[in-house]
């Protein structure tokens, strides 16, 4: 009697599978190439806005009309006073910057104060970063100032952001609207970031914008090709398969 012939694999279902798996990864390449360009061009308003020459802060009366989103690292000046006081911290840590960087770096906060501009609109003014070893050295900034800086939008938080301390000041993400109820001001759509002035060594140290900007995370060409390397990967997997599964029945 004739030896059984072996019987072939079915390649069917690893075929479909294999075809969908590379559908869906070259799907997930394509979406983090479309999101890279939205972040260039995300990060080429910023840069846009924040070159411009310094503007008057937009008259508070029109603020619940703005876009914060789209004012974002927009480059103005503000006139008023320190609200004397008012004065809160949000927790941070700041890595060092690339060689040549000149600021303040490790866990600090991000020194909040109350400021009433001319027209008596307020606004919170971010002065900048201060390690928490020198915490005690700050004072609130108090008397009419001018504060050169730039408009940003509400800082949004995610899973793994602690809860804010308001009852005494305390919190987490750079959020204007909780900052001021804590420190019983009207809330402002946006806040004032202080641009750095002097050495970027002594606290509060403002934001440099030519650094904030360069620290935005732009890994999404990186991305693509990890996923596009997976569907390849995928292919010749399967590739592999058929060949073992034919080389097993000339063999059998």
């Amino acid at each position: 009697m004739p030896p059984a012939k072996a019987k072939r694999p079915g390649l069917l279902v690893p075929a479909l599978l294999t075809v969908l798996g590379a559908i869906v990864l070259c799907g997930l390449g394509v979406w983090q190439l479309e999101r890279m360009q939205e972040k260039h061009a995300y990060i080429e308003r910023l840069e846009t806005q924040a070159a411009g020459a310094p503007t008057p802060m937009p008259p508070s009366a029109d603020w619940t009309k703005l876009d914060a989103a789209a004012l974002d690292l927009t480059h103005v000046v503000a006139r008023g006073s320190y609200i004397d006081d008012h004065v809160a911290g949000v927790r941070t840590t700041i890595a060092s910057g690339p060689p040549g960087t000149r600021q303040l770096s490790g866990f600090g906060r991000w020194i909040f104060q109350g400021f009433r501009l001319e027209d008596g609109g307020v606004i919170l003014v971010n002065r900048g970063f201060v390690p928490e070893s020198k915490l005690g050295q700050i004072s609130p900034a108090s008397g009419p100032g001018t504060v050169a800086g730039f408009l940003r939008a509400p800082e949004t938080r995610n899973a793994f952001t602690p809860e804010d301390l308001p009852a005494i000041r305390e919190f987490y993400t750079r959020d204007p609207a909780a900052i001021a109820a804590s420190l019983k001001l009207p809330p402002a759509p946006f806040y004032l970031e202080a641009q750095r002035e002097g050495d970027g060594l002594t606290p509060p140290a403002g934001v440099d914008v030519r650094e904030l900007i360069a620290r935005i995370p732009d890994n999404h060409l990186q991305y693509a090709l990890t996923w596009f390397g997976l569907a390849l990967t995928l292919i010749g997997v399967f590739v592999a398969y058929v060949r073992q599964s034919r080389k097993g029945m000339e063999t059998a």
